[in-house]
């Protein structure tokens, strides 16, 4: 896989993310739409505050469970198939939503649609870099990151204006025609691919230049032998040299174990964070027993994803690759950035519609300068990154972030509207630069057959990370009310500030760019069909 920052976007490309962002917008939207909805979904379905609220948290336990079959399932049918299936799914489950007749039918639904969710995030980022031939620049990475930051932005915004004009349904009918327009351009634009294909260089055995194709060693020419002793060589038998579909078969299948490890691991984590930010305090049973069952559960899956795997079966997701340190360092990055980008998001509405008495829709339009922030960041981050690196942009982007806060730290009832518009425009410009750099350099290490686990391992790290920033600064806020609704979201405010500057830490040891690995003998992963551990050439 190589890396490229100044890398321009072909139009085949182009179009092709034009469909993929479409298609999964929609998806972001959704999600914290409905998140402003609750109150109005208690009152209209006759519901509690405790029951309705599982309309989200049901939504984010089906993601956490979907996003570790995205890999298997791309490889088993297609991505395009995988995309378009999802993409059905969702607008399927939101047309269900808009006709459900009471809590628990709203419940089950929005469970469907969090399942479509979570196939369509990490496709969506997966099929970008299928797309550009592997080629991961800025560029690229500006453009699929899109929607992940403007949707907490722009979110609160369309589904304000919808709560106050039309029925609640609207939140999901809403979906139908721009997941339509979604599933048309993904049929025209996105190139077919086959379930199973592998280009050349993922095959087993097959080397990853730090620089672009080179010339196949020796031992991996067709007819020649492969040495037994060397690393990463395929054992003889089970594996499938290229051109043997035997090894893309057994990688094919799907591995229940690690499955049935990991999704209910990702979903006692998720549900404990949600919990905890519900209830502020973390010593009751409904937090600690799913926050601690969930962690052991992800230590035997780690400690299963590790072993070695005879036979050419690949784990559900290869936690392997995180040894690499472009792939390891990012996912940290992005675990952080979900934290301090989903801290702020939490609190900023609340401040303006608890403290200050804004109506859901006025919030809304107080938070676009932040969106206008972030989008601004795109267009010059590419740039940036090409003639500093992405640990510099990356570094630039926190402290950016952490500094455009302090003026909420110090808030109060009646601090001008235009000087918090103003910081929350700087505020958009740090978030919107944080992700794109880690993102990029994700996949510079990692081979084609990689895509999908690379992909998997960041989109984790940034979900969980997420509700991590969102249980802290909830906790804090709850906590600190004691001593005033002023107080209290002052001190939330410098918990999330802390957050953000914290998450300069794992962004030191980011790589700087492309020039950052040696060449020719860079790190090299190869893929994990292979009964040995991710090795260096």
């Amino acid at each position: 896989m190589t890396e490229s920052t100044g890398t321009r976007l072909s139009p085949q490309v182009k179009m092709a993310l034009v469909a993929l962002l479409v298609g999964g917008i929609a998806a972001i939207l959704d999600s914290t739409m409905v998140t402003l909805a609750i109150r109005t979904l208690a009152v209209k379905l006759h519901s509690t505050a405790g029951t309705i609220q599982w309309v989200t948290t049901g939504f984010l336990l089906a993601m956490a469970v979907a996003i570790p079959i995205t890999g298997w399932a791309e490889r088993r049918w297609g991505g395009k198939r995988v995309w378009t299936a999802a993409l059905t799914l969702f607008v399927l489950a939101s047309v269900l939503c808009a006709v459900a007749w009471n809590d628990t039918a709203l419940i089950g639904f929005r469970a469907l649609q969090g399942f479509g969710a979570g196939l369509i995030f990490p496709l969506m980022q997966t099929l970008a870099v299928r797309a550009a031939g592997g080629k991961v620049s800025s560029r690229l990475m500006a453009a699929v990151s899109l929607p992940i930051a403007l949707g907490p932005i722009l979110g609160p915004v369309i589904g304000g204006v919808i709560l106050n004009w039309l029925s609640w349904r609207w939140l999901f009918l809403i979906n139908v025609p721009v997941i339509a327009a979604g599933l048309l351009l993904a049929w025209r634009f996105l190139p077919a691919d086959h379930p199973g294909s592998r280009p050349p260089a993922a095959r087993p055995g097959a080397p990853l230049p730090a620089d672009g194709p080179v010339a196949p060693l020796p031992a991996d020419r067709p007819g020649a032998p492969l040495p037994a002793d060397r690393p990463g060589s395929p054992p003889a038998a089970g594996r499938g040299r290229p051109g043997d579909r035997l090894g893309d078969r057994l990688g094919d299948r799907l591995d229940w174990i690690g499955l049935a490890l990991l999704a209910p691991a990702l979903t006692g984590i998720l549900l404990g964070l949600s919990q905890l930010a519900e209830d502020g305090g973390i010593d009751h049973a409904g937090v600690l027993a799913p926050l601690l069952a969930g962690a052991v559960l992800l230590a035997a899956f780690i400690a299963w994803a590790s072993r070695p795997r005879p036979g050419g079966r690949e784990p559900i997701v290869d936690v392997r690759l995180l040894r690499v340190r472009s792939l390891g360092s990012a996912s940290a990055v992005l675990f952080t950035a979900g934290a301090a980008m989903y801290a702020g998001m939490f609190l900023l509405p609340l401040y303006y519609q608890q403290l200050r008495g804004d109506s859901v829709l006025d919030a809304g339009l107080l938070m676009i300068p932040q969106g206008v922030g972030a989008l601004a960041a795109r267009f010059v981050v590419g740039a940036l990154v090409d003639r500093f690196g992405a640990r510099a942009v990356t570094i630039a982007g926190f402290l950016l972030a952490a500094v455009a806060t302090i003026p909420f730290a110090l808030a109060g009832p009646g601090t001008s509207l235009w000087w918090l518009g103003a910081v929350l425009l700087v505020r958009g410009v740090g978030v919107g630069a944080v992700l794109i750099p880690p993102m990029s350099v994700a996949y510079q290490d990692v081979q084609p057959a990689g895509i999908p686990h690379a992909t998997m391992n960041t989109r984790i790290a940034q979900q969980v990370g997420a509700s991590f920033g969102t249980a802290i600064v909830a906790v804090a806020l709850q906590s600190l009310l004691g001593h005033g609704a002023t107080g209290a979201f002052q001190g939330a405010f410098w918990w999330a500030i802390g957050i953000t500057v914290a998450a300069v830490v794992p962004a030191v040891v980011l790589p700087a760019g492309e020039h950052d690995e040696p060449a020719p003998d860079a790190a090299a992963v190869r893929p994990h069909s292979s009964d040995s551990s991710p090795v260096t050439r």
